[in-house]
């Protein structure tokens, strides 16, 4: 990554306020597209997270639950996406950021997902204020980034716990909850979704591309690898089912999908 463009993507990781972060990881995608790739930088550890002072953050069980049939419970749904795509800008940047010597492909797909999360958040953001609301109006809970912090001193694990696993979730879940925006006649809501959906299928792919990798790099059978990485981190399989369609398309394998239905 050329100097320009992880300066960028340094200064969207720190900054605090969500729209200048937005702005400027599609400022650093853009730098990075533009600029000849020349000699790769030496990184060093990435900066913390910035983040605004709302949402509230705080355990996930303490998060209040809301019924949908309300204009606040709907809202507080959207809310929970929009804090999902903040955390995963700051996510792909840092995951840009933290890991040195890799092949420069690894640095263009992060950046690139992160310019991508960036508009994510964007579209729900709008949306959000549509019906009313602005994000940091609910509280949320900061388990996929301290996921991410527990596995930051190894890339391979990195890739199993937060894209392969964490986010391949959202893979699972994306479905059900763009049906109950259709249920409540929120059809802009579902709309943008349907949109997440099929970039995130490409996101999660990534991520499986880099963990098998990193598994050839090591003489590692990926699918052992991942299962026990999971257990390790988390203590079980995420229970749910799994959208095979999207895994599938993703990178995992049917071998593999089947392991992790037999074990939810």
């Amino acid at each position: 990554m050329t100097a320009n463009a992880m300066r960028l993507a340094s200064a969207a990781l720190a900054a605090a306020d969500p729209l200048p972060k937005a702005n400027l990881t599609l400022r650093a995608w853009q730098e990075y597209r533009m600029q000849d790739r020349g000699e790769p930088l030496s990184l060093e550890e990435p900066p913390p997270p910035g983040r605004p002072r709302r949402p509230a953050l705080v355990p996930p069980r303490e998060l209040p639950r809301r019924s949908l049939a309300t204009p606040e419970g709907h809202a507080a749904l959207i809310h929970a996406v929009v804090h999902i795509e903040f955390n995963a800008i700051n996510l792909a940047l840092d995951a840009a950021l933290r890991f040195p010597g890799m092949p420069e492909d690894y640095y263009r797909d992060w950046l690139r997902v992160a310019a991508e999360e960036a508009r994510h958040f964007g579209l729900l953001s709008e949306h959000l204020s549509g019906l009313g609301w602005r994000y940091g109006d609910f509280e949320a809970h900061n388990g996929l980034w301290e996921l991410a912090m527990e596995t930051a001193g190894d890339p391979l694990h990195r890739m199993a716990l937060i894209p392969r696993c964490m986010e391949a979730r959202g893979l699972d879940v994306n479905p059900g909850m763009a049906r109950r925006l259709r249920d409540l006649g929120d059809d802009d809501g579902a709309d943008i979704l349907d949109l997440i959906l099929e970039d995130e299928i490409g996101h999660v792919a990534v991520g499986d591309r880099w963990f098998r990798h990193f598994c050839r790099e090591r003489g590692l059978e990926a699918g052992p690898t991942y299962l026990g990485l999971v257990l390790r981190y988390l203590g079980k399989v995420p229970r749910g089912a799994l959208h095979h369609r999207a895994r599938l398309a993703a990178g995992f394998d049917p071998e593999e999908l089947a392991r992790l239905d037999s074990l939810r």
